[in-house]
């Protein structure tokens, strides 16, 4: 545990007696413990004021790609997933290369009248074609008949998970004389590494999809690169992440953490990602073959992110820490974030592309807590059973709220 002797022997005993603190207090953990995210088997509760710590200015500088005049008008495929966390990517882009003057075509995978096109980013679409985007749907296996044949200069994958899924594509990019071939691929490839944050260049594993399709396309194009995203905010995005903190706080449930609360994460806003892929398109030669983590350039802790979202929502979180094992629950089911320190740094790209990064969250989550309370979300029943048990585990009752 990351407290000090003194710390520690307090903390115990106050949750030996099941006292919970009145607010958010800064954290007592040192830089030599840094490192060490488990908790002993006892749980920490910790009482988040709205408040909180007063929140970061947001930069005020917009990260946009040059003007199309500069670099030359490109005429850009976006090979689109349909559904989860990635979709809001190819959505972003879009709007980034459309704002820079250039050609887009979003090929979104499946067909255009299912359900899925209901939700975001899909239900948003019009605002792409408003703006000059054609949109597509198809099978990126049949990418030709889908795109009836059209040519571009920049394909972007930002659907497959492997190899099959990517080849097609790349193939065809390749035989079309496609100039351009970028991959969405994931920085959850990296192994486990004794010094974070997660830096290009550093080992992955060899048996991930990912990796395979970054060995494909490294010796089929000339001109390639990937972008390796962690957790990304933002409007439009349809896979819970902040959402999931929201639905405890608004509830006035407790917000169980495994660990310590301390575990190092990157969330970025997926803005940043749009401009880094177009800044890739703009400067080719500069990311010809280059890998990017696409991430901000700030980290935060479980327990800040909690802190977060309580004021962006302007109400109390009480936190609950548990140890997983001691409670029998599967902390991948009962937490939306890997349990351990995960972050990467985007140093290529700032390197290379001269990319900054505008991501802030305490002012994105604002935004996004204005979504979800005017999506209704708030006051539609949900069960939360994991957390249930979690709590009945370590002796801490949830008040219904009122």
């Amino acid at each position: 545990m990351a407290f000090s002797s003194t710390a520690a022997a307090t903390a115990a005993a106050a949750f030996a007696s099941g006292r919970r603190s009145a607010a958010c207090r800064p954290s007592s953990q040192s830089s030599s413990s840094f490192l060490g995210a488990s908790f002993p088997r006892v749980a920490a509760v910790r009482r988040c004021a709205a408040s909180g710590a007063p929140a970061r200015r947001a930069a005020a500088v917009t990260v946009r790609a040059q003007a199309a005049s500069a670099g030359g008008k490109k005429s850009v495929l976006i090979v689109n997933t349909n559904g989860g966390g990635h979709a809001v990517i190819g959505f972003y882009f879009a709007k980034e290369l459309l704002a820079a003057g250039h050609d887009v075509t979003v090929l979104t995978v499946g067909e255009e009248g299912s359900d899925k096109m209901k939700k975001p980013p899909f239900s948003r679409f019009s605002e792409l074609t408003s703006a000059g985007a054609k949109t597509v749907w198809g099978d990126p296996a049949d990418v030709g008949a889908a795109v009836s044949g059209a040519s571009f200069d920049v394909v972007l994958d930002n659907n497959g998970k492997d190899l099959d899924a990517v080849k097609p594509v790349a193939d065809w990019a390749k035989a079309a004389g496609v100039g351009q071939f970028l991959f969405v691929s994931s920085a959850g490839i990296y192994t486990t590494s004794d010094e974070p944050p997660h830096v290009e260049g550093d080992a992955v594993k060899e048996s991930a999809g990912h990796v395979g399709v970054e060995k494909y396309i490294a010796g089929e194009f000339g001109n390639w690169s990937s972008f390796r995203p962690q957790y990304m905010i933002g409007s439009g995005n349809n896979k819970d992440c902040e959402e999931w903190f929201f639905d405890r706080i608004v509830r006035k449930r407790p917000v169980p953490i495994p660990g310590s609360g301390m575990q190092v994460t990157n969330i970025a806003h997926v803005r940043d990602l749009a401009s880094m892929l177009a800044l890739a398109v703009e400067s080719p030669g500069a990311a010809a073959g280059k890998i990017f983590n696409s991430v901000c350039d700030r980290a935060v802790t479980f327990y800040g992110l909690v802190k977060m979202c309580a004021a962006a929502a302007g109400i109390d979180a009480e936190i609950v820490h548990y140890d997983p094992a001691a409670v029998g629950v599967d902390a991948k089911k009962a937490f939306p974030f890997r349990n351990m320190h995960f972050y990467a740094e985007p140093r290529a790209a700032k390197e290379v592309l001269g990319w900054t990064s505008t991501t802030n969250l305490p002012e994105d989550l604002k935004e996004r807590f204005a979504e979800y309370a005017s999506s209704g979300r708030g006051e539609k029943e949900m069960s939360f059973d994991l957390d249930d048990k979690i709590l009945s585990a370590v002796g801490v009752p949830v008040a219904v709220a009122a």
